[in-house]
Formats: structure tokens, C-alpha cells, sequence
């Protein structure tokens, strides 16, 4: 393929595409520029279907190397490993609107993999990848259902930026990435400050219209530089074994869809699973097609059902929600824990308050930062009643905790008003149905139950579609099986002020901004609904947080003085961490957070530190500690670095002879400053000291 260029205004800047020069022996290929980031994105197919699966083999993989920022990777080996967290979002941000367009029955392995090349740490490279997977599948030979078009939209001072800039981003109320296609939106995901559904629809829709010469773009470079498309063979089921399922499974089905639990129709489609397969295996047909045919069969009853009969399976209907209990300090030792039952599912949530010392750092291209407020998800193998090896977090666990840590971010104090680092941990114990949104509401009363002080309850709702022709079903409080046989997994989290979080992720080849409308809105009635059963629990942050948790005091200290606090090597602060047991966090523009479990340590701790920093007062009263003994007095240390003596003639209101009959190295009294000469020396007397003791 010769080389190609070619660009197009996306935004406040052209966004560059190139083929033909790099990677030319991938499938697609292609350079994406933005500004000076540079992502280069490939797409390779392999030549045969993978036997023996039943599904799409699509893998995306997006990496970060940090030569594009101009950086090398820290740690031992000094070179890029597993992917972070970041890494594996953006993957799945470039996975979730490819997967659906792909045809029906391909399971050939496709690859997708994007690389950041160059970065110039103003402007996102996850639009990119995005943007050049969609281009480079359509110059392959790959089989694809597109072109799609991504970008994110920003909102400053009431006007929309197409494409904001990391700090644009940061003075934003909403971050809105927007993926469509010719027939509308594909996928979403949000993060906001409590706006309201119509200022969504409105960045939405500003994104659709502003991505159409995007869709134009990538149509035109395929077809002058694209490869013809390849045949492939789709999986398709036997119409023959289709129609014996139907005739022997359909019966069976109905009934086994009247039972109330999952487990137990679970159990009675795994039985029929088997029989079928026994008995049709015996006449030639492959396991393999069997149980793919029933699945076929079980899919078309359950939309049949919703689409024909106006009823889910479980008889609820297309707006109620399934019954809720909420439960708070669950537990007897942690700072803060709550139980969301919804249905069946499940989500313990535990909240963690800890210092400064606890905050995440970051390393991303962009630069270090940290992050004081963190969620992570957990989805153990029992909650869905089944066994598997308990490894590290998988990028669906990843995903679902991003998503509800943003939905919860907009709420979260500032470092200000709140000076801990919070941890919050979900742990699924049971799952039918939108975990990640059970998480949002647990997690909401977990923290109001450790005594952060939060804007406003937080709760998510999950919502499904069912989708034939121009007839659309919209299902609020999707079930597993709903979200199975459906066609949208559409998430919605925010206040009662506002949307915080969406996530809209599709099995069809996209919805238009009408029918979009219609499931903001809807989610918007059942958001409010799950709120009042939230603080019908627990209506707001308890006032004190829990006796478990470190106290943290913050104090004020002259910048100039940070260093004699810090002391040479760190000398001083440790020693003030070791005689008081409270840990210290000194912030380079002077304010110190002091904190403990106890809190009589973090007070000794602040007396130390002021009696550094404050400047002596000529008449108060100090504490003292005979370091030295002469012939004419003793110095005395009245703060760490500061020492002034008490004159022979200041010891006692008695003739004292001799000093060192009167006190010795170690002793320790009360003194009073009673002068500071020109050369900052200071005079103590204990006997005046003593006197004023006596007074009071």
C-alpha cells in the first residue's frame, strides 16, 4: 500500500491520519495525530475460525509507553509491564463500540492494538486509538460494520469544547465521550458534576453533530485506500436442528421461566441442556450446535415474551424496580460499611480512612498525580454460584470500579474540608444485574456511615432494551438474563441534583438521540426512586467519624519555618513521629496534618510543632530541659533547636552556691522568659516561673 495522508479539523486543532509508512505487514494500520500526540493503531484477523467457541474472539490492547512523554519507566526492570489501570480502561473504551459491529457467527481471532507513541501531555490519546481502530478496520480486509466516530466533549463557562485539553477538562463540569455511527449512538461514557439530563442529551447531541464529518472522513480514506473485504465463514446454527429444539425445548421452557429464582432455572437449563444433547448428539448434530441452538431458542422466547406478552420473566413491570434493603455499620471494626441488597444482588461496601501517607500515586503520561478518593470492585466466583481461581482483578472488575468511582467523585470533599485519604471496597456477594450500580448505592452508605461529609446521596440504576424494528422496550433494574438476551447495557448514576456517571455500552449497531431521550429519562425516574431508600436508611453523613479511624488535625505553620520542623535529613520530624506516635504530613505551602488514633498523641505532636515554630514570647511559660550545667547557670532547651539559660542569681528565690547542687543535665521545670537580647540570646528564670505557678 503507498503511502496516504490526510487530515481534518477535529476540533481546535486537525487530527492527522497516515498509512502505508508503519506496520505495513498488519491487516490495518494506521498513525493518528492529534496536536503532538501520536497514536498508531493496527488491526490483524486471524486466517481461520477459532474451533470449538461460541464467541467473538475480538482482544483490544492499548498501551502506554512512556518514551512518548520522554520518560523512563520506574521500578527494578526499567521497562514497560502489565498494562495499568488506565490501560485497561481505554482498551475497553476502544473494545465495547467495535465488538457489536463485527458480523454475526465471525469467530475468527481479531487483534486490535493501539500504541502511544508520542505524547505531548495536553491532549487525550484515547479519542485517538478510538478513532484510528475504527479507520484501521476499514482499510483491512477485516469484515466490519463501520466506520465509527469518537470524541469527548468538555462544557466551560456554558459553552460546549469539542476535544478539551487535559486543563480544559479539569474547569469542565462534564467529560462526555460520544461514539456513533450513521444510524446514531453506539457507546458513552460520562463523568459529571450533578447536571441535569437535559444538559447531557445537549453534550450528546453536540458530540453526534460534531463527529458526522468524522464518519464522512473515515468513509472516504477506505474507500481510496482500503483492501477489499474477506470472505469469511460466519457461524450460523442448523435450521434443521433449530426447528427440533423448538419443537422439544420451547414447552419446557415456559415453565422453567415461571420459576422466581435464577439458581433454580439455571439448574433446570442445564438439565434440559443435557438431555437435548443426548438425544440429538445420537442423530449426528455436535454438542457444541445443541446447546447454541437452545441458547437461540431461550434469547427468542424471552424478547417474544417482553415484545408480545408486555411481561418480563420475572412478572415485573418495564419500570419497577425489584425490592431494595439497605443496612449500615454492618461491621464492628471498620470505618464505615453498608449492605445494598437489590434483588439478588449484592454489594458489601467498606470505606477505609487513612492519611496522606495512603494517597495513590500515579505515573501517567500526562505526569505524577495522586488520588486521594479510590474505589475498587471485587467479583468473587461464589456471587454468581460458581468456582474459578481467585487471581488479581480482572478489567471487567477494573471497569465496573472506575465507572462507580466516578459516579461517586463528584461528591467526594475536597482535601480542604475532609484531609483523609478514602478507600472504598465493593464486594459483590451475590449478582443478578448491575453489580457496578449496586456498588454506587453501597458504597454511598458506606461513606455517609464513616462520617464523610458528602454533597448528596449518590445512586445507579441499570437499564435494558429490547429492540425489533422500529418497536422499542426500554426495561428499568435489568436482570443477568435481561442484559443477556437484550440489546443495551445502559448505566446511569448521579444526586438528586444531577447526573454524575453514564455508561451505555450496545449489541446492536446503535440507538438514535430520540430513543436515547426516552432511557435518560427513565433512568432518571428510578434514580430518584433508589435515593429515597438510601436515606430512608441513613439520611446523611454521621456527624463523627468512626472511633476506629485516625483523627487529623491541621495546622498552620510559616513556610519558612517547614524546614526546621523537617529538621536536617528528616531528623526533627522523625523524632517528633517516634516520641508522640502520631503520623505528620507537612504540604509545601505550610499546612501540617496531624493525625492518630488516639488523640492525645496528635496533641503532643502539635505542641512540639508549634513550640518549633512559634516565635518565644518574652513573659510566657515554657516547659524545660537541663542540657548543660555551668558555673554561672544552666541552658536550658525550651522547644526542639531553642535554648536559653537561667542565670545562677534566676534558679531560686534562695542563694544558690553552687549550680550543679541545684540541678543536674536531664532535669526538667518550668521556666519563664524574661528577655531576649539584640543577638536573639534568651534569659529564662525559673523562680519567676514558679512564682506565677503559685499565683494561680
Amino acid at each position: 500500500m503507498q503511502n496516504a495522508v490526510k487530515k481534518i479539523q477535529f476540533g481546535k486543532q486537525e487530527i492527522i491520519f497516515e498509512t502505508g509508512r508503519l506496520a505495513k505487514q498488519a491487516h490495518g494500520a494506521v498513525t493518528v495525530q492529534y496536536g503532538g500526540t501520536v497514536v498508531l493503531v493496527t488491526a490483524c484477523m486471524s486466517r481461520e475460525p477459532r474451533e470449538g467457541i461460541d464467541f467473538f474472539p475480538l482482544t483490544v490492547e492499548y498501551q502506554e509507553k512512556t518514551y512518548a512523554a520522554g520518560k523512563i519507566p520506574g521500578g527494578f526492570f526499567k521497562r514497560e509491564g502489565k498494562p495499568s489501570e488506565n490501560e485497561i480502561l481505554i482498551s475497553r473504551l476502544i473494545d465495547r463500540p467495535m465488538r457489536p459491529l463485527f458480523p454475526k457467527g465471525l469467530l475468527n481471532d481479531v487483534q486490535i492494538i493501539a500504541v502511544v507513541l508520542s505524547s505531548d501531555g495536553e491532549n487525550d490519546p484515547d479519542v485517538l486509538a478510538v478513532n484510528g481502530a475504527s479507520l484501521a478496520l476499514g482499510i483491512s480486509h477485516i469484515p466490519f460494520g463501520g466506520p465509527v466516530a469518537c470524541c469527548r466533549v468538555g462544557r466551560v463557562n456554558g459553552q460546549f469544547i469539542l476535544n478539551p485539553t487535559y486543563a480544559e477538562l479539569e474547569a469542565s463540569e462534564l467529560d462526555v465521550v460520544v461514539v456513533t455511527n450513521r444510524k446514531g449512538v453506539v457507546m458513552l461514557e460520562c463523568k459529571s458534576k450533578e447536571i441535569s439530563p437535559a444538559l447531557f442529551m445537549e453534550a450528546v447531541t453536540f458530540g453526534v453533530e460534531q463527529s458526522a464529518a468524522m464518519l464522512d472522513f473515515q468513509e472516504e480514506f477506505s474507500r481510496a485506500h482500503g483492501k477489499e473485504k474477506m470472505n469469511v465463514s460466519l457461524k450460523v446454527i442448523n435450521p434443521d436442528l433449530q426447528k427440533k429444539i423448538v419443537e422439544m425445548a420451547s414447552e419446557r421452557l415456559r415453565e422453567i421461566y415461571k420459576l422466581s429464582k435464577k439458581e433454580e432455572r439455571e439448574e433446570s437449563i442445564e438439565l434440559l441442556s443435557k438431555e437435548l444433547c443426548t438425544t440429538l448428539t445420537a442423530e449426528g448434530y455436535a454438542e457444541d450446535d445443541v446447546r447454541m441452538s437452545l441458547v437461540q431458542v431461550e434469547q427468542e422466547q424471552v424478547r417474544n415474551k417482553i415484545m408480545q406478552e408486555n411481561a418480563r420473566i420475572d412478572g415485573r413491570g418495564f419500570k419497577e424496580i425489584r425490592p431494595i434493603t439497605c443496612e449500615v455499620a454492618v461491621l464492628p471494626r471498620t470505618h464505615g460499611s453498608a449492605v445494598f441488597t437489590r434483588g439478588q444482588t449484592q454489594s458489601l461496601a467498606v470505606t477505609t480512612l487513612g492519611t496522606g501517607e495512603d494517597e495513590q500515586m500515579i505515573e501517567a503520561l500526562e505526569g505524577e498525580k495522586y488520588k486521594s478518593f479510590m474505589l475498587h470492585y471485587s467479583f468473587p466466583p461464589f456471587s454468581v454460584g460458581e468456582t474459578a481461581p481467585m487471581r488479581g482483578p480482572g478489567r471487567r472488575e477494573i471497569g465496573h470500579g472506575a465507572l462507580a468511582e466516578k459516579a461517586l467523585v463528584a461528591v467526594i470533599p475536597s482535601k480542604e474540608r475532609f484531609p483523609y485519604t478514602i478507600r472504598v471496597v465493593s464486594e459483590i456477594l451475590e449478582s443478578n444485574g448491575s453489580s457496578s450500580m449496586a456498588t454506587v448505592c453501597a458504597a454511598t452508605l458506606s461513606l455517609m456511615d464513616a462520617g464523610v461529609p458528602i454533597s448528596g446521596a449518590v445512586s445507579g440504576i441499570a437499564l435494558g432494551l429490547i429492540k425489533e424494528e422500529d418497536n422499542a422496550v426500554i426495561l428499568s433494574d435489568i436482570t443477568g438474563l435481561e442484559d443477556h438476551f437484550g440489546d443495551m447495557d445502559f448505566k446511569v448514576a448521579g444526586t438528586e441534583k444531577g447526573v454524575t456517571a453514564v455508561q451505555l455500552d450496545l449489541k446492536i449497531d446503535g440507538i438514535d438521540l430520540a430513543l436515547l431521550k426516552r432511557c435518560i429519562d427513565q433512568a432518571e425516574e428510578g434514580r430518584l426512586f433508589i435515593i429515597n431508600k438510601i436515606t430512608s436508611a441513613l439520611s446523611a453523613p454521621r456527624t463523627e467519624i468512626s472511633s476506629n479511624a485516625p483523627r487529623i488535625e491541621k495546622i498552620k505553620i510559616p513556610v519558612e519555618k517547614i524546614g526546621e520542623v523537617i529538621g536536617p535529613g528528616g531528623k526533627m520530624i522523625k523524632k517528633i513521629i517516634a516520641q508522640t506516635g502520631a503520623t505528620i504530613d507537612i504540604e509545601d505551602d505550610g499546612t501540617v496534618l496531624v493525625s492518630a488514633t488516639e488523640r492525645s498523641k496528635s496533641d503532643a505532636a502539635i505542641l512540639i510543632i508549634k513550640s518549633i515554630t512559634d516565635e518565644v514570647e518574652v513573659g510566657r511559660i515554657y516547659p524545660a530541659k537541663v542540657k548543660r550545667v555551668t558555673n554561672f547557670g544552666a541552658f536550658c532547651e525550651i522547644s526542639p533547636g531553642k535554648e536559653g539559660l537561667v542565670h545562677v542569681s534566676e534558679l531560686s528565690d534562695h542563694f544558690v552556691k553552687d549550680v550543679a547542687s541545684a540541678v543536674k543535665v536531664g532535669d526538667e521545670f518550668k521556666v519563664k522568659v524574661i528577655g531576649i537580647d539584640e543577638l536573639g540570646r534568651i534569659n529564662l528564670s525559673k523562680k519567676k516561673a514558679e512564682e506565677k505557678i503559685s499565683d494561680v
